[in-house]
């Protein structure tokens, strides 16, 4: 694995003395479906990453929003393409930007004033029992959300996708809709122990949103699935999605820091190495750079 080109398809940076994030601020909860983010609550920048990543051959990164106050979405993106600019780290953007909000064209266009900037990022997940929920209501199902969605072919921009297997279909008929916008799934749909038939669910979710060309899944947060997830246990899930999606629109990711609430980069990337190594090197090397420098439109030598 050390050896493999890798573009880390989904990761995070924050300064907790720069821009405002609630869920790294006391006082922490540790009652929610992810558990308390006390561990992870201090700056990590690019040198952080870096010092996760050494001995890998890293020769990419696209930050996904970090969970930043809304009203500093913008200040978060002037912020990291300070970093692009300075360091190569991240190499792309997904920004904020609250989709139902009927100002949210403003943002849109803000954003893409900035290079590095290729997509937008609100997450949706959303349960009928409140305990998974991260927002109080579907939005998928807001008229003012699906218009805020339309815009974003408008301004050249993609969206990763953060939801449950119960608003998968609905995901997809969307998708469906608005076939010149990129879907990026995050977190191999999350698929979260809410019940009888949960993983049967989540693959029948899975296969109606991959009947869809424009998207694409990210295989990354096993702890979001398991906080105590083992090779072992996550090879199921991720030959499951390889095999749904195919070689050619799977991204692996670390989704460092906030995956360091599970494990650790070291072993989340070992991890998807050994379970990948009957996969031929062909199609280890789209999954691990390839796809995502061609997704995420990074241009990059591999």
């Amino acid at each position: 694995m050390t050896k493999l080109p890798f573009i880390d398809a989904h990761i995070h940076l924050w300064d907790l003395d720069h821009l405002r994030y609630g869920w790294l601020s006391a006082p922490f909860d540790d009652t929610g479906v992810n558990g308390s983010t006390e561990a992870i609550a201090s700056t990590y920048l690019p040198s952080h990453y870096q010092t996760d990543a050494t001995g890998f051959d890293v020769r990419g990164t696209v930050h996904i929003d970090a969970g930043a106050h809304p009203d500093d979405a913008l200040a978060e993106t002037q912020w990291l393409q300070k970093l692009h600019e300075q360091t190569g780290l991240p190499t792309a953007i997904v920004a904020f930007a609250g989709l139902n909000d009927p100002k949210v064209e403003a943002l849109l266009e803000a954003h893409t004033q900035h290079s590095a900037v290729r997509g937008i990022r609100h997450i949706l997940n959303w349960h009928p029992d409140p305990y998974f929920s991260y927002t109080p209501a579907n939005l998928l199902e807001d008229p003012q959300w699906q218009a805020g969605y339309a815009l974003l072919a408008k301004y050249g921009l993609s969206f990763d996708l953060q939801i449950y297997e119960n608003q998968m279909a609905a995901a997809a008929a969307l998708a469906a809709k608005h076939p010149d916008i990129p879907v990026m799934l995050n977190h191999a749909g999350m698929p979260v122990n809410d019940g009888e038939g949960y993983l049967s669910r989540w693959e029948a979710g899975l296969k109606a949103l991959a009947a869809q060309p424009n998207v694409s899944v990210k295989i990354s947060g096993m702890g979001f699935a398991n906080r105590h997830w083992t090779t072992e246990s996550i090879r199921p899930l991720v030959l499951t999605v390889i095999d749904i999606f195919g070689t050619d629109r799977v991204m692996f990711a670390s989704d460092v820091p906030t995956d360091k609430l599970f494990s650790d980069y070291r072993t989340i990337m070992e991890s998807f190495d050994a379970v990948t190594r009957d996969v031929s090197e062909a199609e280890r090397k789209a999954m691990f750079a390839g796809n995502a420098n061609r997704l995420y439109r990074l241009n990059l030598e591999l």
